[in-house]
């Protein structure tokens, strides 16, 4: 029709592109996501990464409860390869239990969980985690008896040699080596936490919420 009555075409006008902010922390260790994902019935992945350097844990439990949450925190604590500052979480109930928690204090670790129906600000634990849906479990067995053994390969793969786009190619462990000298040690990140800032937290957030207003009008 333009054309017929001899007018120019028209053009999409190109509004600005806001250039992408990838939000990571500076340090390893610094900040720890943790989630679950159930991959089949009584087959749970629990997995924490590090916000920094995509550095990962894993583990597969048959039910997400406080007991298992107790032991991945364990394990999360000894193959980590830097101290752990702070543990971010969903408000799953199998992260709440006083156990974990009190776990958590004992190990100088500081909990931080999200706020409901904010699974974005879980964003790096939640696409690593598609990752192992379509590259790891989508290629075994599920009635395997040498799951555990094969989601740790997993492990050792992705963490060191499985090149990561946000990483612009490199592996997270290679991630880790160049942050090496700005890691803490370990004493220096426990003469930082302050046991008196730390409290245990209610699953509701809107209890927790009331709870801390209660606190600081005190």
């Amino acid at each position: 029709m333009l054309k017929r009555h001899d007018q120019p075409p028209l053009k999409r006008s190109r509004l600005s592109r806001k250039k992408k902010h990838r939000y990571e922390r500076d340090v390893p260790g610094d900040r720890i996501q943790i989630d679950t994902c159930k991959i089949a019935p009584r087959l749970y992945q629990y997995t924490a990464i590090d916000d920094c350097t995509r550095v990962r844990v894993l583990a597969i439990y048959s039910r997400r409860t406080a007991a298992n949450s107790h032991l991945f925190l364990d394990k999360v604590i000894e193959e980590m390869p830097f101290p752990v500052q702070r543990i971010q979480t969903d408000r799953g109930r199998e992260f709440f239990a006083y156990a974990v928690q009190e776990r958590l204090m004992e190990y100088g670790i500081k909990f931080r969980p999200i706020k409901p129906a904010s699974p974005h600000l879980n964003g790096k634990v939640e696409r690593s985690q598609k990752t192992d849906l379509e590259e790891f479990w989508a290629t075994v067995d599920l009635t395997s008896s040498d799951l555990e053994k094969k989601l740790d390969d997993w492990q050792v793969y992705y963490n060191e040699f499985r090149p990561h786009g946000s990483l612009h190619g490199q592996t997270p462990w290679e991630r880790w080596g160049e942050l090496s000298l700005k890691t803490p040690f370990t004493d220096e990140v426990e003469a930082l936490y302050d046991p008196t800032k730390e409290r245990i937290q209610h699953q509701t957030y809107r209890v927790d919420l009331e709870l801390r207003k209660l606190k600081a009008s005190v």
